[in-house]
């Protein structure tokens, strides 16, 4: 079967069981098969997804399928709609191939952001590193890497290969410091833990003195606190050991300190009573009986003996050593009263007083009779003065 193309005719094939009308079915059903391509084609490049470069080899393949195909119907005119889309998708699939440049770029500089901060972390002094933060920075940033690997866009081999090495690299070294840091830590806390062994075996071996292990133990509380540490859950349960070592001898003295305030119960009343006894001695006139009376009470409240706790013992005291104290006063007030010394001082003062009064009325007698009222008033007054004094020392 021929067709004719412009003033040209162009021989389509050959279709020999069927009639011309069959035939001609035939190749319009193979252009319509291409023209459908062709439009697939079209469709596909308008509403994206698809890669611009794949659609730009499909279309260059289909027009070498196109001219010259075994077909009946404007093949010119699929060659042209095949044209112009070859030339859009050329200008789609440059900007497709910019837009991947600039995501490989971006992902060459995230990782290498996280190449450097692996880095970063990797050149701080081992000594002063809190591992158990940097280690779960060490782990974040390699989930950041995993997660640039199987999501980001795939970077060229070189520098893919070079930045891997260097953020592996820095994370070997942080790997070596951080196990050496454990090591060591581990030395350490061997070394405290033996220590502190030592010292549960010691305080244990207190528990025959009792109370009179305490000092001892106090001393060995000292030594446990600059022991060290030997990790948390190790010093928990030696630390249990040794406080129950502790416990059991104060414990012992809680036992000791009960018994005694319980026999400590009827002297607490005894005291009590004497108290009563002793309150009266406050208002005893006589000097004599209420120091006596006092006395005997001291001697009854010595014999009674010591109280527990000691808190009660003093509150008791105390009471005892007000009504002490009042008998004391006045002692001390009859002491000075009756002192030779100063009774003879008293004695030579109302001598002076009373001369001197003797004097001054016989002189407020001759002013009287002389009539010389001056001389009369002062020597009244001198008079009035030396009998308010003589009053005052008698």
């Amino acid at each position: 079967m021929s067709v004719r193309e412009g003033e040209a005719w162009r021989v389509v094939g050959h279709y020999p069981d069927g009639t011309p009308a069959e035939a001609l079915a035939y190749f319009e059903r193979k252009f319509a098969d291409l023209a459908g391509e062709v439009a697939l084609l079209e469709a596909r490049h308008r509403q994206g997804g698809a890669s611009a470069a794949d659609l730009r080899s499909t279309a260059g393949a289909l027009r070498e399928r196109v001219v010259g195909a075994a077909a009946v119907g404007d093949l010119a005119a699929l060659a042209g709609r095949l044209d112009v889309l070859s030339a859009e998708l050329k200008e789609a699939a440059a900007a497709e191939n910019a837009a991947a440049r600039a995501l490989v770029d971006e992902a060459i500089a995230t990782r290498t952001a996280l190449v450097e901060q692996m880095e970063a972390l990797a050149a701080r002094d081992a000594k002063s590193v809190h591992w158990k933060q940097t280690t779960a920075e060490v782990t974040e940033l390699f989930e950041q890497w995993q997660g640039q690997q199987q999501n980001g866009p795939r970077l060229p081999k070189s520098a893919a290969q070079r930045l891997w090495k260097r953020f592996r690299d820095a994370r070997s070294i942080i790997d070596k410091a951080r196990r050496e840091f454990y090591a060591e830590l581990d030395e350490t806390h061997k070394g405290s833990r033996s220590r502190k062994q030592a010292l549960i075996e010691r305080a244990e071996a207190l528990a025959p003195k009792g109370e009179d292990g305490i000092g001892t133990y106090r001393d060995l509380l000292e030594a446990w606190k600059a022991a060290g540490h030997s990790g948390k859950k190790a010093d928990d349960a030696l630390w249990a050991r040794f406080k129950a070592a502790g416990d059991a001898l104060y414990g012992a003295r809680a036992d000791r300190e009960s018994a005694e305030a319980e026999a400590s119960l009827e002297k607490i009343e005894a005291k009590r009573a004497l108290l009563e006894q002793a309150r009266p001695i406050v208002d005893e006139p006589e000097l004599a009986k209420a120091r006596s009376a006092l006395t005997a009470v001291q001697r009854q409240w010595d014999e009674i003996g010591r109280i527990f706790p000691r808190e009660k013992e003093r509150a008791l005291d105390d009471e005892l050593r007000k009504i002490e104290q009042s008998v004391r006063g006045r002692e001390d007030v009859d002491w000075k009263r009756n002192n030779p010394e100063t009774q003879a001082r008293a004695n030579d003062m109302t001598r002076q007083l009373t001369d001197a009064i003797a004097g001054l009325e016989r002189e407020l007698a001759e002013a009287q009779a002389s009539g010389d009222s001056r001389a009369a008033a002062a020597a009244a007054e001198a008079l009035s003065a030396r009998k308010a004094w003589l009053s005052a020392i008698s």
